[in-house]
């Protein structure tokens, strides 16, 4: 079981979660909101083969509901219970910098911290800043996504669609791993 673990201020980074779950064919898939996160939500991350991270980015770091998550599974890492689990992350920002990476250096130390083996975005983006292309922002050590200026939207296609490709590899590091 894959288990998506987010937080989310105004619905980008839950829109990304439905979209990484969507990029998942054949294994079972759960999202949980770490703001609302009850003790079956913690045993549900504890039997998940891999751990998906998602949170926005806030003042160069994930939001303080993540951290605030993050802070609560500090029994899970004293007893070790996601060693060797598969661990992603992804977050979105305003702008295409936004200080993502820092996010996603969070998210990655924290499931280092765990022991955990981190899985990357594999997908070569475009050269130049091609909003509908597939990881147009070029990360590779997660997913980035920038919010749409278009509102009713929240993420637009390019980074959905990168989503749904990074769904697909985090599946596909699964069944290797496994």
């Amino acid at each position: 079981m894959i288990v998506i673990a987010y937080c989310t201020g105004s619905g980008h980074t839950a829109r990304l979660a439905r979209e990484i779950a969507a990029g998942i064919a054949s294994e079972p898939v759960d999202q949980i909101d770490v703001e609302k996160i009850t003790a079956q939500g913690w045993a549900r991350l504890d039997s998940a083969d891999a751990i998906v991270f998602g949170a926005p980015t806030y003042m160069g770091s994930v939001a303080a509901a993540f951290k605030s998550f993050m802070d609560e599974s500090s029994d899970r890492w004293s007893d070790q219970n996601w060693r060797d689990k598969l661990a992603a992350g992804f977050t979105v920002a305003t702008y295409a910098s936004g200080d993502k990476l820092v996010s996603l250096s969070q998210l990655s130390v924290f499931a280092a911290q765990h022991a955990m083996v981190w899985v990357g975005q594999a997908e070569i983006g475009p050269k130049g800043s091609d909003l509908s292309a597939v990881n147009w922002q070029g990360s590779w050590l997660g997913l980035m996504a920038t919010s749409s200026r278009d509102k009713s939207v929240l993420i637009d296609e390019g980074d959905l669609a990168t989503a749904r490709q990074f769904g697909a590899r985090i599946e596909s590091a699964v069944r290797r791993w496994r």
